[in-house]
C-alpha cells in the first residue's frame, strides 16, 4: 500500500481468474482442488480492493463456454459456488460488501440461483465494495441479449447511441473497468466484458489464480498509476487538461 496514491484509485477492477486447473495439476491433484483453493484468492482480492478503496470488483467466475466442460467438473463447480456463497456471507456483511451478479443466471442450477439471490438480498444495503460475480456470462452473449431487448422494446434507429445501447447491458449500473487483470499466464480476453473494456488498462501477472493475493493487486495498482490514460487524445492534451 505504501507505493499507492490513494487519491488515484480506480473505481472498477475486473479479474479473469485463470489457472485453477493448472495449479491443481502442478500439485498432483484433481482440477476441482484448484478451484477450491481459488476461493482464498477471491477472499484476498476482495479484502485488498476494499482496503485500497476500489468501488467495484467484477470476478469472471463461470463463462457461457464453461458449460462445455466435463459434466463432473461443472457439477463440482456449481456445488463449490453454493458452498462458497454460504461460507462467505458473514464476512461480506462484516466488511459491508455488496454482492451483485451478471450473466445468464437462469442457466444456473436452482440451488445456485436461490443461494445467489439470497446473498444479493442480504447484502443489498451494504455501503462498501460492490463485488459482481460474472456467472454463465460472456461478452458476446451480453451484446446479443442487449440487441434482443432493444428489438423487443421496438427501439427506433435514430435513438441508438453508444450510451443508449449501454443501458441494455447487464452492467448498465456499473462503470466500465479501469483495470482488467488476467492471471494464469494467458494473454487473451476470453469473451469478457467486450463492450466495456474499450479503454481499460490490461494486466497479465505471471501467477496462477490460487496464488494471487492482495499484494499482487497492490503491485498492479501501483503500476496502473504510472500509466497515462489518453482515451484517444494525445499525451500533451491530457497534460494540458490536468
Amino acid at each position: 500500500m505504501k507505493n499507492i496514491d490513494l487519491k488515484q484509485i480506480p473505481r472498477h477492477i475486473a479479474i479473469i481468474m485463470d489457472g485453477n486447473g493448472r495449479w491443481a495439476e502442478e500439485n498432483g491433484k484433481e482440477r476441482i482442488f484448484g478451484h477450491q483453493n481459488g476461493v482464498e484468492a477471491v477472499r484476498s482480492a476482495i479484502e485488498g480492493a476494499g482496503e485500497a478503496g476500489v468501488q467495484f470488483l467484477t470476478l469472471y467466475a463461470f463463462s457461457t463456454e464453461n458449460w462445455n466442460r466435463p459434466k463432473e467438473e461443472v457439477d463440482a463447480l456449481m456445488g463449490l459456488l453454493v458452498k462458497a456463497i454460504q461460507n462467505e456471507i458473514d464476512g461480506l456483511m462484516r466488511n459491508k460488501v455488496r454482492l451483485q451478479s451478471i450473466g445468464n443466471l437462469e442457466r444456473l442450477p436452482l440451488e445456485c440461483q436461490i443461494q445467489l439471490q439470497d446473498a444479493i438480498e442480504k447484502t443489498k444495503n451494504n455501503t462498501g465494495l460492490t463485488v459482481i460475480l460474472a456467472l454463465s456470462y460472456s461478452g458476446r452473449w451480453e451484446i446479443t441479449d442487449a440487441v434482443i431487448q432493444m428489438i423487443k422494446n421496438h427501439v427506433n434507429e435514430e435513438n441508438i447511441t453508444e450510451q443508449f445501447f449501454s443501458t441494455f447491458l447487464n452492467t448498465n449500473t456499473i462503470p466500465d473497468p479501469d483495470i482488467l487483470i488476467r492471471t494464469g499466464c494467458e494473454y487473451r480476453i476470453s469473451n469478457f466484458l467486450l463492450w466495456q473494456i474499450a479503454y481499460t488498462e490490461l494486466f497479465f501477472p505471471p501467477v496462477l489464480w490460487p496464488d494471487f493475493r492482495k499484494e499482487n493487486l497492490f503491485d498492479i495498482l501501483a503500476e496502473y498509476q504510472k500509466r497515462q490514460r489518453r482515451f484517444g487524445k494525445t499525451g500533451k492534451q491530457i497534460q494540458d487538461e490536468n
